[in-house]
């Protein structure tokens, strides 16, 4: 597969903060396909009933 580079700007409170943010991105990005990916996206943006229920099962 290609890889492809961006260059993007993370709003963060810190540059740790940042990292983590872009670790978990990338993580993402790996394992879910654009369809999941644009989906969990969508889901995030525009429900916040299910983005607390998925915030609630992951404990945080």
């Amino acid at each position: 597969m290609k890889k492809f580079h961006y260059d993007i700007s993370i709003e963060a409170k810190t540059e740790s903060e940042a990292d983590a943010k872009m670790t978990a991105l990338t993580t993402l990005a790996q394992k879910l396909s654009p369809i999941e990916l644009t989906k969990l996206a969508h889901i995030v943006k525009n429900d916040p009933v299910k983005t607390a229920l998925a915030k609630k099962y992951l404990g945080v």
